[in-house]
């Protein structure tokens, strides 16, 4: 039997065991049991009755959380020199082009997000195996190929982020911080909850939404009534 460590017991002790939470009492919840000396992050995972193997089921966009993530993003805009002044300006952490494409042949992804223009992303196909798996690379769905660049790395500044099914099904997201109050959490919950909604694709059959829940790190999971997540 695996033997549970203080902070964990405490944790379940707080919670009712087999119980489906509305998402306001998830969004206070999780800073009950978060006991990490950090500013821990919390996450949504969110199960769908999709197959992602399917082209026709694949889920996939952006938002833009309205309190941010809390995290510092570290953007890279790949761009020619006449653009590079201007998202400098906008807040991209690092700017370039062939200097950067030279970093990639060496096997180099230090960046959070990569925005590019149309014109430029032909010199980045040869780069999919090393950026795709790392969700780096650049796409026209999530607004990270764009022609305005500057207002893209602003959004990403802002708390855009992307999300993505994975293969086994399932929405992997940051929705923000522990030092975040209860009703931050909320609202940046239920933003990708309605942006997940909203992208059902019409070849899904059966229940779309099958399991939501919410952590921290090193938290227990709390599960969400996916049928009802506005109740307070």
């Amino acid at each position: 039997m695996v033997k549970l460590s203080k902070n964990r017991k405490a944790a379940l002790d707080k919670m009712e065991a087999g119980k489906k939470y509305t998402l306001k009492e998830a969004s206070s919840l999780i800073k009950e049991i978060t006991t990490t000396k950090f500013d821990a992050t919390i996450d949504l995972n969110v199960r769908l009755g999709v197959d992602p193997r399917k082209a026709n089921q694949m889920v996939r966009g952006s938002v833009t959380l309205p309190h941010g993530t809390g995290q510092d993003v570290k953007v890279l805009v790949l761009c020619t020199e006449d653009k590079a002044g201007e998202v400098k300006e906008a807040g991209a952490d690092m700017v370039g082009l062939d200097e950067y494409l030279t970093k990639f042949d060496q096997g180099w992804t230090d960046a959070d997000v990569i925005i590019t223009s149309p014109d430029v992303m032909p010199k980045l196909g040869k780069y999919g195996k090393l950026l795709g798996p790392r969700g780096l690379m650049p796409n026209p769905k999530t607004g990270t190929v764009t022609t305005d660049l500057a207002g893209a790395v602003k959004q990403t500044k802002a708390g855009k982020i992307d999300f993505k099914v994975d293969r086994y099904g399932i929405v992997h997201t940051v929705i923000g911080k522990a030092s975040f109050s209860p009703e931050a959490i909320f609202d940046n919950a239920l933003e990708i909850l309605q942006s997940i909604n909203k992208l059902k694709p019409a070849a899904a059959k059966g229940v779309y939404m099958k399991n939501v829940s919410m952590s921290s790190s090193m938290s227990p999971g709390i599960d969400i009534d996916s049928k009802n997540i506005t109740a307070s």
